[in-house]
């Protein structure tokens, strides 16, 4: 299934404010999470958010708990989590169609990955979304490794916004270290294509999207989601 999902990735732009310098055109961005109580991986709140871009402030939230019965096998997260994601995105379209994002930022990878179908690609294929990948942490896929070069890589970071692209040993570029500024630089992002994007574009709404570390959409869906929990 997985493979006949990956068929579909498309991983060039495909809407006309991704060829615009200033992403003029674009309006609203969503952000996606799914977050588990502490000791518990059976449920889960599941959040979608939509900001407006490019001021970032929030149109749109919806929460809603859910039982997780997928068990967690690794390179297969996606099987575990999209659906409620592709729900949540369904019940926005039913209920306010006219605050559908139009690009969704998703806590995860895309083309990097080992089948090159993370969970940005997986949950873009069955939205027909737009859709960026944004990782925290490097998955070591096609040779790529935290070693002392990556390090050196990283912290070479010096001015807002540089980047360097993280190539496979298959020759494959898989997606991009970026960082928001140099004193942030021991904690890049590591941003790939989800769905209809390219990575270029990919990486300039991304840090057209951070007020902080993490893009705004991404943030704003994990604090709220984390909050619903609590309450």
């Amino acid at each position: 299934e997985q493979a006949q999902l990956r068929a579909g990735v498309v991983v060039e732009d495909t809407e006309p404010w991704q060829s615009d310098s200033r992403l003029r055109g674009l309006q609203r961005v969503g952000g996606v999470d799914l977050s588990y109580p502490k000791e518990d991986d059976t449920r889960a709140c599941a959040s979608l958010v939509v900001l407006s871009f490019p001021s970032l402030e929030v149109l749109y939230e919806d929460y809603q708990m859910v039982a997780v019965s997928a068990p967690y096998v690794p390179g297969f997260l996606a099987f575990r989590e999209v659906p409620f994601l592709v729900e949540a995105v369904q019940r926005l379209q039913q209920e306010k169609p006219e605050l559908k994002p139009q690009v969704l930022l998703v806590d995860g990878n895309g083309l990097l990955h080992p089948r090159g179908f993370g969970v940005a690609c997986h949950l873009g294929v069955l939205t027909d979304l737009p859709c960026i990948g944004v990782a925290k942490n490097l998955l070591q896929v096609d040779g790529l490794v935290r070693d002392e070069l990556h390090r050196e890589q990283v912290h070479s970071l010096q001015r807002k916004g540089d980047t360097f692209p993280l190539t496979g040993a298959s020759g494959a570029i898989l997606g991009m270290v970026s960082c928001r500024d140099s004193n942030s630089s021991s904690k890049p992002l590591y941003v790939s294509v989800g769905h209809r994007v390219c990575l270029e574009t990919a990486v300039r709404l991304v840090k057209s999207c951070c007020r902080y570390r993490i893009p705004e959409p991404i943030r704003q869906a994990d604090i709220r989601s984390r909050e619903y929990i609590r309450k």
